[in-house]
């Protein structure tokens, strides 16, 4: 009997994986969808689980469900490559999938390690997100980017932490930055049904998000890593309302339009490495 299926997605995650898989070792079943990596991650991945699905990456959600669709657990979660589950999760969840009386899904709190040190402000803690549902529950969110899944059943908030170690160094927060602003557009236009982005948006908006992130959510309790991060936040804001700006501007020149979905981050990129 499989009570506990995880999926973990993966593209050059060799620095990760091992860490999140040796941490998954309790669950009955890990199915890894990978977006062909080419590095060793599928290598360091076989040596936790055999199931390992390869198929071109089209975005968070797709992938998740990849692997949902052919997992045999009862209950079903997934992880990160970046995520480590701890020992106080893991026995909490192990409880919930052996009782009678579990709940049809779980918040998870994350705890963010990022630039060398856990962030406890700053808007960065607690990070409630949905990751444990029962296999007959979940209903996916699609997006470009930042989608999730959700349940029409009761919910609970599980303690213990899932640690996620996200943006080891500058240089990883705004490669990834660049990839997300991107597809962050493409959720604008197709929920906010924004038509036009003026100056004061761009101007107000990203020194509004650093004051709410560094003193509203008290970001300067973490020191210098936290007003970098603020900073780097207000950036990324900037460049999401600077990008709209831009995908608007060339739509009513019927011009090329910037990048905004995963295919189109993804080929734009391969173009980029391959001049």
């Amino acid at each position: 009997m499989v009570n506990l299926s995880v999926i973990v997605i993966t593209y050059n995650e060799e620095n990760n994986i091992e860490r999140c898989l040796r941490s998954l070792k309790f669950a009955d079943e890990i199915i890894v969808v990978d977006s062909f990596s080419t590095d060793s991650t599928v290598e360091k991945a076989r040596q936790f689980t055999d199931q390992i699905i390869q198929h071109e990456y089209d975005g968070d959600i797709a992938q998740r469900v990849r692997g949902f669709s052919v997992a045999k657990g009862d209950w079903l979660m997934y992880v990160d490559a970046d995520e480590e589950v701890s020992v106080e999760l893991k026995e909490e969840m192990l409880r919930i999938i052996r009782g009678k009386d579990s709940a049809d899904g779980y918040f998870i709190v994350r705890k963010v390690f990022s630039l060398g040190k856990w962030i406890m402000h700053g808007g960065w803690f607690p990070d409630h997100s949905f990751r444990l549902f029962r296999r007959d529950q979940y209903i996916p969110e699609y997006a470009e980017v930042h989608g999730g899944f959700t349940t029409k059943g009761h919910t609970e908030i599980l303690g213990g932490f899932l640690l996620h170690y996200s943006y080891p160094t500058i240089n990883d927060y705004l490669r990834k930055m660049n990839d997300y602003t991107s597809l962050q557009v493409s959720n604008k236009l197709k929920t906010d049904k924004v038509e036009s982005v003026g100056i004061m948006k761009i101007i107000f908006s990203p020194m509004s998000h650093f004051f709410r992130r560094y003193i509203s959510q008290k970001g300067y309790k973490d020191g210098k890593v936290g007003f970098i991060l603020a900073v780097l936040s207000a950036i990324s804001t900037l460049a999401l309302y600077s990008k709209l700006w831009e995908y608007l501007q060339k739509k009513r020149k019927d011009v090329p339009l910037p990048p905004v979905t995963n295919a189109e981050v993804r080929r734009s990129r391969e173009h980029y490495y391959s001049t």
